[in-house]
């Protein structure tokens, strides 16, 4: 008696792998930090560049200070600087006019090397504040963020600083004052900006800057940002880096009082 075959053997069907989302390209990766951060931090886990932002950064930030030159001129805007500290004012007025032209002049030359070395000045201060943060979520957090994509969580995140160069521009072109203008606050966008200096001591001018809508929104985004590329709950990624920045103004609005 012959044996009867055997059934056959069903074969388990292969798993479908999940389809993969394409990379977003640097246009929407920049459009979507304005409407949809998340995404844009999101797609920083699979490609840190940084450069896109960087430069679009660096193009408004070269246009801004060129158009400070030009219709407010940098020897004035570093007389606008002498006259809003009392000790150097008193120390301007003591020299002699010669003397008084070549501190400007020296200034002016200052703030023209800084107009068109910004784009690397921002390379560097990027470089500071991002290692700051990504250590203390490291350690602080456990955040499995690498430091390639805090350097451009940082990046993006500052994308919000060329609405305020558009303000500037915007604002120089229709009319300001050169006596009246600060450089270290030329655009309405803070507190600080509606407050007297003659009435107000540095140190709460210094702290009222702080309430900027801009500075808050990249707040917003670097918090995003690591959340969106760790297992850290957004709050609390929003938390450290406000933190970081209040320290950060405490000690700067505090070393103002001494100038």
């Amino acid at each position: 008696m012959s044996a009867s075959p055997l059934p056959p053997v069903a074969s388990t069907p292969s798993p479908i792998p999940a389809p993969v989302a394409p990379s977003m390209s640097e246009g929407a990766r920049i459009i979507n930090t304005f409407i949809a951060p998340s995404k844009t931090f999101t797609d920083l886990r699979r490609n840190a560049k940084w450069w896109a932002p960087w430069l679009l950064i660096s193009i408004f930030s070269v246009a801004f200070i060129s158009t400070i030159g030009k219709l407010i001129g940098y020897e004035q805007v570093s007389k606008n600087q002498i006259e809003r500290s009392a000790k150097q004012a008193e120390q301007f007025d003591k020299l002699p006019p010669d003397q008084q032209a070549t501190r400007l002049q020296v200034s002016a030359k200052f703030f023209r090397v800084f107009a068109y070395g910004s784009p690397f000045l921002i390379l560097f201060f990027t470089l500071i504040s991002t290692t700051a943060l990504w250590a203390t979520f490291k350690v602080g957090a456990a955040a499995d963020t690498t430091f390639g994509q805090a350097y451009a969580i940082s990046m993006y995140a500052g994308l919000p600083g060329i609405i305020g160069a558009i303000l500037g521009i915007v604002s120089l072109f229709a009319g300001v004052s050169p006596e009246g203008f600060d450089i270290n606050n030329p655009v309405g966008t803070n507190l600080a900006y509606f407050l007297d200096p003659d009435t107000t001591g540095k140190f709460i001018r210094g702290m009222a800057s702080s309430f900027d809508v801009l500075i808050i929104w990249s707040i917003i985004l670097i918090g995003i940002g690591y959340a969106s590329t760790s297992k850290v709950k957004r709050s609390t990624a929003i938390m450290i880096v406000a933190g970081w920045y209040l320290v950060y103004k405490i000690i700067t609005s505090g070393l103002a009082t001494l100038g």
